[in-house]
């Protein structure tokens, strides 16, 4: 899975959290995206690196506070691709 991608999931996923109180850890990162733990700690070192998670306390920074409220009223992408009939579509044919 691409950073670029689950970038606007994790600063969403983030911002809620942070708005709401409540702590954030990798683990409840992967299991609230629904994303393999790798990819979201490669988006998250990312997104340190450009200044909007501090990665060890695993909260927004203000630049990314910002920017994922901003995300917090948008409809993201889908993180995975609509899975196509597979099997049944061969078997229609």
């Amino acid at each position: 899975m691409n950073a670029n991608e689950l970038a606007p999931h994790v600063l969403q996923a983030l911002a809620r959290a942070q708005s709401e109180g409540r702590t954030v850890s990798l683990e409840s990162l992967t299991e609230e995206l629904r994303v393999r733990r790798g990819d979201i700690r490669r988006t998250v070192t990312l997104l340190h690196r450009q200044g909007f998670v501090d990665a060890l306390r695993m909260r927004l920074t203000l630049p990314g506070f910002a920017l994922g409220r901003a995300y917090l009223g948008e409809e993201l992408p889908p993180l995975r691709r609509p899975q196509q009939g597979g099997a049944s579509t061969i078997a229609a044919a």
